[in-house]
């Protein structure tokens, strides 16, 4: 986008970029830019905070009549204020610890806790009137079973035309994270993103299970699996050494 912006604006369009990262507009050098100090994918800051989000967009539009020098870049002057933890929040349930790490124990863990995870989840849902669940177009507990199914060696294929076998697995398990983040995120509670991360990836089965498939597939012969369990399946900011 910061190279963009200079294609535009010799058109005689005034452009402003939001930046994410500061290096890399320094490096790209956009007409304008307001740096924000948020998590990527959050350049106007926390979800559900207008307010908040008011304000970045004007300090990024103030930049439009402010003129300066031909590149500039304006630093925001507030950090996210969902990035603190919310001492309030609690999972909505603990779960039992794993008897073992075997791939049969963390599938049938994985199915067991989508339904454990359902009233949380609607819950969410009833709060916020909608979901981000739904991208497979898969019911949820078809979404578990089929991950769990790849999970126990199976290469189950596709259960849609539309959607080649590991397409349709990235975003079954895209659906079981949206599910669970939903059902830890729903109450009166602010937890932070996180805590929300900290408590998936640490301490429930669908963690432990996807970290558990993306090791196994990675060794698979199809290169295109290997592409997106390497790249879609767990975040870089998770992955263990």
């Amino acid at each position: 986008m910061s190279a963009l912006g200079h294609y535009l604006e010799e058109e005689g369009i005034a452009t402003v970029a939001i930046a994410l990262i500061r290096p890399q507009a320094e490096n790209t050098k956009p007409p304008r830019a307001l740096w924000v100090p948020f998590e990527l994918g959050r350049p106007f800051g926390p979800p559900r905070d207008a307010a908040f989000q008011k304000r970045v967009l004007l300090a990024a539009m103030r930049m439009l009549v402010e003129g300066g020098r031909p590149v500039r870049i304006v630093d925001f002057p507030d950090d996210d204020p969902r990035a603190r933890p919310d001492p309030a929040w609690r999972p909505p349930f603990t779960p039992a610890p794993a008897a073992n790490g075997l791939a049969e124990s963390l599938a049938s863990r994985l199915k067991a806790e989508v339904s454990l995870l359902q009233r949380a989840q609607q819950r969410w849902m009833v709060q916020h009137g909608r979901s981000t669940v739904g991208l497979s177009g898969l019911e949820i507990s078809e979404a578990a079973r089929y991950v769990a199914d790849w999970l126990r060696g199976k290469a189950p294929p596709s259960p849609r035309d539309d959607f080649s076998a590991p397409l349709i697995l990235r975003f079954a398990v895209d659906d079981l994270k949206a599910y669970c983040l939903e059902a830890a995120a729903g109450g009166p509670a602010k937890p932070s993103s996180r805590q929300l991360g900290d408590w998936l990836w640490n301490e429930t089965a669908t963690g432990a299970a996807l970290y558990a498939l993306r090791e196994m597939l990675l060794t698979q012969d199809d290169e295109r699996l290997r592409l997106i369990v390497a790249n879609f399946m767990v975040p870089a900011a998770r992955m263990r050494a």
